[in-house]
């Protein structure tokens, strides 16, 4: 009981930061900033999610795996966002000023 607890907490606080991260891609003025938003705020969200999934699962391959998956979708993550910002950079974008 006490472990379902603990693991619906780190589940929605990982849902949270999805959520933060979704804000910053629609708040913010530039690429960069949305960027800085999305890869912060996924990387520590699908990580407190998978914290709480592996809380969960009986093997210690499942957890095992799951890290694995974690540690994929940051290297994509930060592979993606730097392409994106290499491109906007050579296309002239600036960041944006008040």
């Amino acid at each position: 009981m006490i472990i379902d607890v603990i693991s619906a907490f780190f589940i929605l606080l990982g849902a949270l930061f999805f959520l933060a991260g979704t804000l910053g891609l629609l708040r913010f003025p530039d690429v960069y900033t949305r960027l800085h938003a999305l890869t912060k705020s996924d990387n520590v969200g699908l990580g407190l999610i998978i914290i709480g999934l592996m809380l969960q699962v009986d093997s210690w391959l499942v957890a095992a795996k799951l890290l694995f998956i974690w540690f994929l979708v940051l290297l994509a993550g930060a592979g993606v966002a730097h392409l994106i910002a290499s491109t906007a950079q050579k296309r002239g974008l600036k960041p944006w000023k008040k």
